[in-house]
């Protein structure tokens, strides 16, 4: 089964709202000559980024998503962000349990699950990140950890749903390090996924649902993380913070998605 593949980046605490237009118009410059109908694009500015984002990239293959959310609609939480003003803002995707949210801010997964089920019903795309410590990998745990993170994410989920929730596998060790995880452990860690989606909501779930890669991914290593089977693209941080990085990363996952695509129809 071919997935449609992904080309994504995250902006964190970059990129003000005067440099978002800059930034679109030589993105999308550099992606003039670049087929990406076959491939999701999409940016996550941070939220006083949105509205230029919104503006910058209407009307054109990249989307914007929110960086993350609160688990409820509205209410008193001061200084939160919820699902439907995410999608007021133009979003089409949230990005949750990003490892920084995990170490810095406390969340587990068991909160993340609520954010992923209030994400779902308000329309929105949940990107959910996994991925092991350095301590984890060095004890042999690392497959033990992702299918914890992964089964309590999404825990409760119709199996008819999880394919509308793309997984983003990023070794914790591996993000802003110097360089990312060798394709042979990606492709391990990936196949762990897959199998765990497998057992508990079937092979034809399994085959549909999107994996990314994240974790110091460069336009250098690009080509041979996504040109993995069970790798559905590529979630970009540092390297993409100028368009012309990005740029190289979404033509690297297009071809990618035409490659695949000849390979399934064989």
């Amino acid at each position: 089964m071919t997935r449609r593949l992904m080309a994504g980046t995250g902006w964190k605490m970059n990129l003000r709202t005067g440099e978002v237009a800059g930034y679109a118009a030589r993105l999308l410059e550099q992606l003039h000559a670049v087929d990406t109908s076959a491939i999701d694009v999409f940016v996550l500015p941070p939220y006083t980024s949105l509205g230029a984002a919104a503006t910058a990239f209407g009307g054109t293959p990249v989307a914007i998503g929110g960086q993350n959310m609160h688990w409820e609609e509205q209410g008193a939480w001061t200084g939160e962000i919820s699902a439907p003003m995410l999608l007021d803002a133009g979003c089409r995707y949230v990005e949750l349990a990003h490892s920084e949210r995990l170490q810095h801010f406390g969340e587990t997964y068991e909160r993340v699950r609520s954010k992923v089920d209030r994400a779902l019903a308000t329309g929105l795309t949940p990107i959910v990140c996994l991925g092991e410590t350095a301590e984890d990998r060095r004890e042999g745990r690392s497959d033990a950890v992702l299918a914890s993170q992964a089964a309590t994410a999404l825990a409760g989920q119709p199996a008819q749903r999880v394919p509308d929730v793309v997984l983003a596998y990023e070794p914790r060790w591996a993000i802003g390090s110097s360089e990312a995880a060798s394709p042979d452990y990606v492709a391990a860690r990936h196949t762990t996924l897959r199998a765990l989606l497998s057992e508990r909501f079937g092979t034809e779930v399994a085959g549909r649902t999107r994996i990314l890669y994240g974790g110091s991914v460069t336009p250098d290593n690009g080509p041979a993380l996504v040109a993995l089977d069970d790798v559905d693209g590529l979630f970009v941080g540092r390297a993409a913070w100028h368009p012309d990085g990005f740029a190289r990363i979404v033509a690297e996952v297009a071809a990618a998605a035409q490659v695949k695509s000849r390979r399934s129809d064989r």
